[in-house]
């Protein structure tokens, strides 16, 4: 599905010229208005192309903000102040940048989840949803350098408590997070580093992010119904089908955005990072960025030890865990059949799955005391068992439901279904 002959044809004497020479024109042609994909895409399908939209935006708009920060410990809250007053469109650049970090994590778990749902992780698709983990794995660093930039109370103790879990690691962990710091402890060095590499990862999240859809155009798009193509009746040209799909869905999700920008700018962001940085005053809970908290949860469930791994060790590799097991899901599941639609077992326990990842979220906002950290324990147990056990158990002991033979025949059936 990812390749076949070019159907593009230049119609002046300029065109041809240049496809001769550079086929860009032909290459958007035949990868983005007559590449063929499967005509039963549903929205959830948008969020690639929303996610494309939402790097680009985050770049443009974290290049204008470095243009008026000062990555020193003197000056970076006050130069956060300034952009917002004294800046033209500061503030809206601000919120759109800061705002635009969260309603990227909101894409890429809804297109991760879809992913897992139905089963775009499974042959021939295995590097795409590796390469898809890796552009995860690096919006998470890139998330956390942006979060101390700041230089708020949150930023520095965030920074100071994270990079304190390096020492957990044998041998290295000492290493590591001097490393990070530049020093022994959160201070200018660090917040030129984080400074560099927050500038720096969005650039190379964007190369993988190529890569990513070179992969996905070799392979061809998975589908609703997890069934291969066919037939030329199976799929239609990506412009118009697709390109409408995604701009109405990429417009919805732009309005919902623009509220939060426009009128709740702050609320997903935590107050304490209003204040600046002050070494000698500890907040009473120190928490990451809401889209962490999840793993924050994770990483503070394990408080006991195991044989000769300590709890703060076990805490990091748990934390880890959680999403190198991400990359591993294509081989996991045992599953012949990929969607959900048609999988009895697995559709309710993926919906669980889901629940419980949120459910760690809000854990992860609580004091780690009492019943919270029982709570966290039993959900961070179920997140890795959906994973290690009930994926390799599923695909031998589950009794798919018949699948279309064709996704022609599957679209069909929902027609004559309504």
């Amino acid at each position: 599905m990812g390749g076949g002959h070019s159907t593009y044809t230049p119609k002046t004497a300029v065109g041809r010229w240049l496809d001769a020479r550079l086929p860009l024109p032909r290459l958007v042609h035949d990868q983005f208005i007559a590449y063929p994909v499967p005509r039963n895409l549903n929205y959830a399908y948008s969020f690639g192309g929303i996610l494309s939209m939402m790097l680009a935006a985050q770049i443009v708009t974290g290049v204008v903000l470095a243009m008026h920060y000062a990555a020193d410990t003197t000056l970076a809250f006050n130069a956060v102040e300034k952009i917002m007053r004294d800046v033209n469109s500061g503030w809206l650049l601000r919120y759109l940048h800061s705002n635009g970090a969260s309603f990227f994590f909101i894409a890429v778990y809804i297109h991760m989840l879809r992913g897992l749902y139905y089963g775009s992780y499974k042959a021939p698709r295995e590097l795409l949803w590796v390469l898809g983990c890796t552009n995860f794995l690096l919006m998470m660093a890139t998330a956390f350098m942006g979060y101390v930039l700041p230089w708020g109370q949150m930023s520095f103790w965030g920074a100071t408590v994270i990079t304190g879990f390096f020492t957990a690691i044998p041998l290295v962990g000492d290493w590591i997070q001097q490393l990070l710091l530049g020093g022994f402890a959160v201070d200018n060095p660090t917040l030129n580093r984080f400074f560099a590499l927050h500038y720096l990862l969005p650039f190379m999240l964007a190369g993988v992010v190529i890569l990513h859809i070179w992969a996905l155009h070799l392979v061809g798009q998975n589908n609703p119904d997890g069934i291969e193509v066919k037939s030329p009746t199976d799929v239609v040209d990506f412009t118009p089908p697709a390109t409408m799909k995604d701009a109405l869905g990429a417009v919805i999700f732009l309005l919902v955005f623009a509220y939060f920008v426009f009128y709740m700018p702050n609320y997903l962001g935590h107050p304490d990072n209003y204040t600046a940085a002050d070494p000698l005053k500890t907040p009473a809970h120190i928490v990451p960025e809401w889209y962490f908290l999840p793993f924050y949860a994770i990483l503070r469930a394990i408080t006991f030890n195991i044989g000769p791994i300590d709890s703060k060790l076990g805490g990091v590799l748990a934390m880890f865990g959680s999403v190198a097991v991400l990359f591993l899901v294509p081989w996991l599941d045992t599953a012949k059949v990929r969607s959900a639609r048609y999988r009895p077992l697995y559709r309710p326990l993926f919906w669980l799955f889901v629940a419980n990842a949120v459910f760690l979220g809000w854990l992860g906002s609580r004091p780690a005391e009492g019943a919270y950290v029982t709570m966290s324990q039993l959900a961070t147990l179920y997140y890795f068992a959906f994973f290690v056990v009930a994926m390799p158990l599923l695909g031998l002991i589950e009794t798919p439901r018949r699948l279309p033979n064709s996704i022609t025949e599957a679209v069909l059936q929902k027609v004559k279904a309504r």
